[in-house]
């Protein structure tokens, strides 16, 4: 009998132990609020926008930007509206790279960089409505009237720009880039040659070609040779990405496909887990996809 009193002493001792308390996190990153949204656009003004050298009898190209942009503010309002005013804490913002040489473009952009918090007033939604509604389509028309495409770095802005301007630690992070998909900058043209890899800072419909990626089997060839881009970022797993506009050159059945090959493989290679890659088309078809990928739902 003391010995049955005993171990079941000896188990109560025991189970009574308290657990060791883990030590307190420090330098830990804030917890993400996914409800807490930071959106970003990034806008190739390169040539592709010129109504005269890629023009669209059907709606020009710079016009299915604006309708994007607009479906993408209408998407955000509808994220904000549907949260209770308390918990504001959102923010949308356009950018270019490089920039463009208009200072009116600039203070443009300055314009449609917007946030929202629990102190804005209710007039503050009809103000981004009719900023986004009116000042994309003077950013184009600008730039058309400027007729000096510089081109769209948007290697450099995913190198050194990415983290600072598009990704805040506590918020989920949106990034949309409309553009026709072919990357390219004189100022960071660049090559990376290895043994079993050919890696490229830009993609040109020439450099399509000279690889050879004009027929169906373009993806056995992709892997073979390790074509792709050079990869610019360590780690973007906490960013989405949605690219709008993917509109290759005509001769190359396969060239958009190629297209969307080497921007799935560079954001896998970043890490960038959630991402879509959508050709140019219609905005009344685009709306949908651009609304969702806002809600998340």
């Amino acid at each position: 009998m003391k010995r049955i009193f005993y171990l079941l002493f000896i188990i109560s001792l025991v189970s009574c132990r308290k657990e060791p308390v883990p030590p307190p996190c420090t330098n830990c990153p804030p917890p993400v609020d996914s409800n807490n949204i930071n959106l970003s656009i990034l806008i190739d003004l390169s040539d592709r926008i010129d109504p005269v050298t890629n023009p669209n009898p059907t709606m020009q190209y710079f016009q299915r930007d604006t309708e994007y942009i607009k479906a993408i503010e209408k998407g955000f309002l509808n994220h904000i509206k549907s949260k209770r005013i308390i918990t504001y804490d959102d923010q949308m913002q356009i950018f270019f790279n490089p920039e463009p040489s208009d200072p009116q473009i600039n203070d443009f952009t300055k314009e449609l960089k917007i946030s929202f918090n629990k102190d804005v007033p209710k007039s503050y939604f009809d103000s981004v409505e009719k900023k986004y509604s009116e000042l994309p389509i003077n950013i184009y028309q600008s730039a058309i009237k400027d007729g000096k495409y510089v081109g769209s770095d948007i290697w450099e802005f995913f190198k050194n720009k990415v983290k600072d301007y598009c990704i805040k630690d506590d918020r989920r992070n949106i990034l949309f880039i409309l553009t026709d998909g072919y990357m390219y900058h004189q100022n960071t043209k660049f090559d990376e040659k290895k043994e079993n890899s050919y890696r490229t800072s830009y993609l040109t419909s020439k450099l399509i070609k000279s690889n050879n990626l004009t027929s169906s089997n373009f993806k056995d060839a992709i892997e073979k040779n390790g074509y792709g881009f050079v990869k610019a970022n360590e780690n973007l797993s906490n960013l989405e990405v949605i690219v709008l506009g993917i509109n290759p050159q005509k001769g190359n059945p396969f060239e958009e496909a190629v297209i969307k090959e080497y921007w799935e493989n560079w954001f896998k290679e970043m890490k960038i887990t959630k991402y879509q890659i959508k050709s140019a088309d219609l905005p009344s078809n685009l709306e949908p996809i651009i609304l969702k990928a806002i809600s998340g739902k």
